[in-house]
């Protein structure tokens, strides 16, 4: 799938790579809305092993294209276009498969919101962050402010969102909230190389995982305990599986190759 300002690239080993190349600032506008949308559905109908999301340009984005927002007659337009906004990160952390984003520099609001739903963030060291919505007076409708609650605590999630401020990746990554900061040179190789690794192994495992941690999110250790034992037995019925263990027992660990099947 290839368009101008949103594309996704897959190749032959089953690693997705979504760009957004929306010159000069990668705005979240309806167009980019739709486009991103559209490539979700992709992922979704045609599921790859691993997804690599990234940006193109100076800045991962400079937020939301203030416009969207000025075309809102009233609560109930607003709600309508809020909901379809939330939309795009519940399916992106819905995919059954290991996300991964990368961002290379300033990362604010919608882009932000996205990089919390992807199952890792990597960030570059001269990467930022920051949800600025109270900038026009309003709160993130992204699923941002929640699910940093999720990763650093209720309390670094208001501090983040209601001073507005931005957050370098070591700080970020000190609260949690960034999986790694890596060099600045060979940032997108390195994110390349991790997602690689990514797509290379068990991906009905990964899958699996992310159910689990899905009904600890939901319901906490004991919601995910009392499914973790039926969602790992189901795994007994992948080619993966089988062949992990024939080849732990036949040549050591770590030399199984998974088809991802």
């Amino acid at each position: 799938m290839v368009d101008q300002l949103v594309r996704v690239e897959r190749d032959a080993a089953g690693l997705a790579v979504l760009t957004v190349d929306a010159p000069p600032l990668n705005l979240y506008t309806a167009e980019l809305q739709d486009l991103l949308g559209a490539a979700v559905d992709d992922l979704a109908e045609r599921p790859a092993r691993a997804l690599l999301v990234r940006a193109e340009g100076r800045v991962v984005s400079g937020g939301v294209d203030v416009n969207l927002f000025a075309a809102q007659r009233d609560a109930d337009e607003a709600k309508a276009l809020f909901d379809d906004m939330l939309d795009l990160p519940e399916r992106i952390a819905e995919l059954p498969f290991p996300t991964v984003f990368a961002a290379h520099g300033l990362c604010l609001t919608w882009a932000f919101e996205v990089a919390l739903a992807c199952d890792v963030l990597l960030a570059s060291e001269r990467a930022s962050f920051g949800l600025v919505e109270r900038v026009i007076g309003l709160t993130p409708t992204m699923g941002g402010t929640q699910r940093l609650a999720a990763r650093a605590g209720v309390g670094r999630a208001k501090e983040l969102v209601m001073t507005g401020e931005r957050y370098g990746a070591a700080e970020l990554e000190r609260w949690n909230v960034v999986n790694r900061v890596l060099p600045h040179e060979g940032f997108d190789d390195a994110a390349l190389r991790f997602t690689q690794d990514l797509a290379a192994g068990p991906t009905r495992a990964h899958a699996a995982t992310k159910r689990v941690l899905a009904h600890f999110e939901s319901g906490g250790v004991a919601e995910a305990t009392a499914h973790v034992t039926g969602i790992a037995a189901e795994l007994f019925d992948t080619e993966d599986l089988r062949g992990g263990v024939r080849s732990f027992l036949t040549d050591g660990p770590g030399k199984a190759l998974f088809s991802g099947r």
